[in-house]
């Protein structure tokens, strides 16, 4: 394997090595595949048309994001853990233009979807963007694709949907709340890719290995 990116760890899951990348995503260097979770495309846009003041421009933030990480990586397909559109009130003309936008220069990627449950009531992406959607499982070699953390008959799970944080503790009463990868025996969750997805779905199970995300950096949690 060529040299990480910055900030980024390798481990081993279920024999293959992977890469916690800090912008809170995994690489599979021997397959090529980066998988993400939890994008939430159109969930700003979702907010404004509830009339809820948010902040335009987040879907565009995190796709230059994940362009760096494709970028860094060089990989070939992106695989998505569910919930890539947040809700149908999100399919704004604007936001999917910027989506568009990102696709065309990213041409060559092939790009699956695992359908999560905001996927089932946004619908499937449209179809000019190439993305190839199915439920889960998804399966790559020992791993196992999927959006919600159940156990699989066979392989070892990777999912999203409960966008794990962790709190770390400092002196007095000083703290900090990090997007996290956690790796239990059987089941490994992703970190929310979207920055603006809330965390805290997650509850730490015994024998659970977690490695936060701090200033650019992927950490393993002791």
């Amino acid at each position: 394997m060529s040299t990480l990116p910055a900030g980024a760890l390798a481990v081993e899951v279920a024999g293959e090595t992977v890469v916690l990348l800090p912008e809170r995503a995994l690489w599979i260097p021997a397959h090529h595949v980066v998988v993400v979770a939890d994008l939430h495309w159109g969930k700003a846009a979702t907010f404004r048309a509830a009339r809820v003041p948010v902040p335009t421009g987040t879907t565009a933030r995190d796709l230059t994001r994940l362009s760096k990480v494709l970028s860094d990586t060089g990989a070939k397909h992106l695989a998505i853990l569910g919930d890539l559109l947040h809700a149908k009130a999100g399919r704004h003309d604007e936001t999917l233009a910027t989506i568009a936008g990102w696709r065309a220069t990213h041409a060559a990627l092939q790009i699956t979807l695992v359908r999560g449950n905001h996927d089932r009531h946004a619908g499937d992406p449209p179809a000019t963007l190439r993305i190839d959607c199915q439920d889960d499982p998804w399966r790559l070699g020992p791993l196992v694709g999927v959006h919600e953390p159940v156990p699989v008959d066979s392989g070892y799970v990777l999912a999203g949907h409960l966008h794990p944080n962790v709190t770390v503790h400092g002196r007095g009463r000083s703290h900090v709340r990090l997007p996290a990868f956690v790796f239990g025996a059987t089941i490994g969750i992703l970190p929310a890719f979207s920055a603006f997805t809330g965390g805290g779905m997650y509850v730490r199970q015994a024998g659970d290995t977690l490695y936060g995300i701090a200033s650019g950096e992927v950490i393993e949690l002791r």
